[in-house]
């Protein structure tokens, strides 16, 4: 089987899509439910499929009501490039998707009544996902946005701020327009959750976007950014400097003046590998 073919056993069914699947068995919506499962199908399988073609690892592929979720193993260290083509990839996928579907309806062979709802689902997605609310993809466009001009944590806190007052935003403005829609409520419940899931989690995220880069997976990194700190900078301080796209040499300054400089390399290693984890940075000058 090629390595295309596995991601078909990576895909998970969100318990709440069964049970939208099962309140659309009990009042006759079965066929507009597997319009959903298909759309959302196709639209998670174009995140993957790009991502395996970028060799990336991939542990599952959830599907929701709404949309879904590839979950990998990469924390932020491939490339900017990299990671908007992956994010793309899904919602690239209703272009087509709504292409094909005018064609058929076009020379006749779906009806009105299957076209219809197809399109609107597949625009609703679509819209819907582009949305600056992380994790949608459009929260993931703005993640990588923001990072092309801020560290890793910074981008990773103003995504997550402004997610969080836009999700606010557009969820007042849903319950007042359909305040009894089931599908929005359980929207509302899993994005709430997500949000308040990665903020917890955020340093996690840090320590594994660092890892990566002390064990070596950072080949794709786009410019060099040398970082100037005083010698008396905690090491951990100086590591919350660290950007992603970009490979950092250190410049350590004393009484105003430079001492010396480090590759980001000698820095993680001191970090993770010697456990110098409260360090000063100028101390590091001694031992390299």
């Amino acid at each position: 089987m090629s390595e295309y073919g596995k991601l078909l056993f990576k895909i998970r069914v969100h318990p709440t899509l069964w049970f939208v699947i099962g309140i659309a068995i009990l009042t006759a919506h079965f066929v507009e439910v597997m319009m959903l499962l298909l759309i959302v199908f196709i639209h998670e399988m174009g995140h993957a499929v790009c991502a395996q073609h970028f060799k990336w690892r991939i542990k599952s592929i959830q599907l929701l009501p709404f949309g879904g979720a590839v979950e990998t193993e990469e924390y932020g260290n491939k490339s900017l490039k990299e990671d908007l083509a992956v994010v793309l990839a899904g919602p690239l996928q209703h272009v087509w998707l709504i292409g094909a579907a005018f064609l058929l309806y076009f020379f006749s062979i779906i009806s009105y009544e299957l076209f219809q709802p197809f399109l609107y689902m597949n625009l609703m997605l679509l819209f819907f996902n582009l949305l600056p609310i992380w994790p949608l993809d459009g929260g993931r466009l703005l993640f990588i946005g923001v990072s092309l001009y801020c560290t890793f944590l910074e981008a990773q806190k103003h995504t997550l701020h402004f997610s969080a007052a836009f999700a606010v935003l557009a969820f007042l403005t849903w319950l007042i327009l359909d305040p009894l829609n089931l599908n929005i409520w359980l929207i509302i419940f899993f994005i709430s959750l997500s949000l308040v899931m990665e903020w917890r989690q955020r340093y996690y995220a840090f320590i594994r976007f660092l890892l990566q880069r002390h064990y070596g997976h950072t080949n794709d990194l786009a410019k060099l950014k040398p970082i100037s700190v005083d010698s008396q900078e905690p090491i951990y301080k100086v590591l919350e400097l660290f950007q992603r796209g970009c490979k950092h040499p250190v410049i350590i300054m004393k009484n105003g003046k430079e001492s010396g400089s480090l590759d980001e390399t000698e820095i993680l290693h001191a970090y993770f590998s010697e456990k110098m984890t409260n360090g000063k940075i100028g101390d590091l000058l001694y031992s390299y």
